[in-house]
């Protein structure tokens, strides 16, 4: 049980409160506390047994809340919520996933017509039985009908690197075409969530019905969802859904900032704008006169772009990565993030010999090519058989091909290393005089990704301890849309980290992600060094590293924390420390 679980608690309470039709400030207070849960670097369920008066001393959790967790920590459930749950059919919190259906709406069918769930929903639109229902004219029934298919072919929230492909298509096209004056995708995407549900683009257009009418009509669009002068949604041939707005050149910055999110992030910019006596919207900063006008109709105090905005609130800028469910005075000036131009080094790469597909000559000259200063070779150790790990003899025969290559290529430092695996005890793929002939250890869980919790801790944390790893590659094996991974104490993996001095490994592959970016933000807190690799195999494999740098800005790391955004002479050094030389 962790976090996460708190999280899901909370969640499910504020959707059965809204089908049940309580009032909106139960609902929203119950939504609070999972956003609370899920940004939170503390861990709430060993709080709720050691010291359960301290939850209700966390920001968006209150006494009430705090006692639903102590209740869910001790007894595995919540009274509250078993009774709420028999209130609502277990298939209508389902229908809340139709594009443009509110819970107003799922109640008033579920109410009014009897509907429980997708199935019945279908039956009572091909028997005519919404026809009379208030609210539900034509129009909104095709909707549904449009809703239901799109949920049947809609692929759910989608890697980063799959959304983003699609993002930069879109804005090329619009470009290209020459029907947008500006345009940024905002949304999830811009802020660098590892996931994103759907693509927001914000444009200005001189032209509007011409831009959207290329867009609607670009390549690999499946399905047009809606259109009109400011707004149209396409689903693409991949299920991803796709938006356009079309905004004022004046109201661009207002816009992007808005669409931008998050929404805990503009609720709290909202609040800041009302305590001066100000409204602030997708239009812009306005005077709070009281009047009913629409607010694009009067002059902004501040609108064109982010900037002003956040100046004319009294704030510094806050990078999109960190607009989430933290205070403003953490995220607005914050110290500089790391950027993908910081990074020199890469400590984690593979060649021909395991499962990589470049020989060594061409993986160090491509490393040297992109400025780096040093590169790790890193091949699998020899219980990774499905990926050709080395056995001892091969190793050593490396070693030695490794420092020939660093002598012939030149102008890059090339450490001989190995990902090695962290077998389930704890223990290491290759013994100890094996391992301290080499320049640096990455240790890396891949088997047995199905651990009990307290296994899979104790084995991390044994890793952790060894005196001879540098970095814990991936911690958790997880794969994003894939496979969970390992369910860690990462309190613990990371107090063991700082009291060896070991670097925790963000692995910029995007099928990865992991470290995620909460762990990443305990990790920096507790003072443990992160690395940042892109776990090179293929010959475009470098070409990962900024979804890397995203998960390290969200997690508010800047380049003090990441060991391969330091000097060569530094991170040398700190390599040589870890062996004591």
């Amino acid at each position: 049980m962790g976090n996460e679980d708190i999280v899901r608690l909370f969640e499910e309470f504020a959707v059965l409160l809204e089908l049940t039709g309580a009032n909106s400030f139960r609902v929203l207070a119950n939504a609070k506390v999972a956003r609370a849960a899920e940004a939170s670097t503390i861990d709430l369920v060993h709080l709720a047994r050691s010291d359960p008066k301290a939850l209700s001393n966390i920001d968006g959790i209150g006494g009430g809340s705090a006692a639903k967790i102590v209740e869910f920590v001790t007894t595995g459930a919540v009274k509250e919520l078993i009774e709420l749950r028999t209130q609502v059919p277990a298939g209508l919190p389902a229908l809340l996933g139709l594009p443009g259906v509110g819970p107003k709406s799922v109640r008033l069918l579920w109410q009014e017509r009897g509907i429980v769930d997708l199935a019945s929903l279908e039956s009572a639109l091909a028997e005519g039985r919404l026809q009379g229902l208030a609210g539900f004219g034509p129009k909104k029934i095709q909707n549904l009908h449009d809703g239901i298919a799109f949920l049947k072919t809609a692929v759910g929230r989608v890697r980063i690197d799959d959304a983003l492909v699609v993002a930069e298509s879109a804005i090329t096209h619009l470009r290209d075409a020459g029907v947008v004056d500006q345009i940024e995708f905002a949304g999830s995407l811009r802020r660098g969530k590892e996931t994103i549900g759907d693509v927001d683009l914000v444009a200005v257009a001189a032209n509007a019905p011409r831009a959207m009418e290329s867009f609607c009509s670009m390549p690999g669009v499946a399905k047009v969802l809606v259109t009109g002068p400011t707004k149209s949604s396409v689903r693409m041939e991949d299920g991803i859904q796709v938006d356009l707005r079309i905004v004022p050149e004046h109201a661009f910055g207002a816009a992007l900032l808005y669409f931008t999110g998050s929404k805990e992030h503009n609720v709290l910019l909202r609040g800041r704008a009302q305590q001066r006596g100000l409204r602030l919207n997708e239009y812009g900063l306005f005077e709070d006169d009281g009047l009913d006008a629409p607010q694009d109709r009067r002059a902004p105090l501040a609108s064109r772009t982010e900037k002003e905005l956040y100046e004319a609130l009294g704030l510094a800028w806050a990078e999109p990565e960190l607009r989430e469910v933290r205070p403003l005075d953490e995220v607005c000036g914050h110290a500089p993030l790391v950027t993908v131009a910081d990074i020199r080094a890469e400590l984690h790469a593979h060649t021909t010999e395991s499962d990589g597909s470049m020989p060594l000559l061409e993986l160090v000259q491509r490393a040297k090519d992109r400025g780096f200063h040093t590169l790790a070779v890193t091949d699998h150790s020899r219980s990774s058989v499905q990926a050709n790990g080395l056995s001892i003899d091969r190793l050593l025969r490396q070693i030695d091909a490794v420092r020939e290559a660093e002598a012939r290529v030149g102008g890059i430092r090339v450490l001989a290393g190995s990902e090695v695996d962290i077998l389930v005890d704890g223990s290491l793929d290759y013994p100890d005089d094996v391992l301290a002939q080499l320049d640096l250890v990455v240790a890396s869980p891949h088997a047995s990704l199905r651990q009990a919790p307290d296994l899979a801790t104790a084995r991390l944390v044994r890793a952790a301890r060894h005196p001879l790893v540098h970095i814990l590659g991936h911690p958790t094996g997880r794969l994003v849309n894939g496979r969970p991974g390992l369910e860690l104490d990462m309190h613990a993996v990371i107090a063991a980290a700082r009291e060896s001095g070991v670097a925790l490994e963000i692995n910029a592959h995007p099928a990865r992600l992991d470290l995620r970016d909460l762990h990443a933000r305990m990790a920096i807190e507790a003072g443990v060094p992160l690395a940042i690799d892109c776990d090179v195999h293929a010959r475009d494999g470098f070409d990962v590293l900024g979804y890397g740098v995203q998960v390290a800005r969200r997690a508010g790391a800047g380049p003090e924390q990441v060991i391969n955004a330091w000097d060569a002479a530094r991170l040398h050094a700190w390599i040589a420390a870890r062996r004591g030389r």
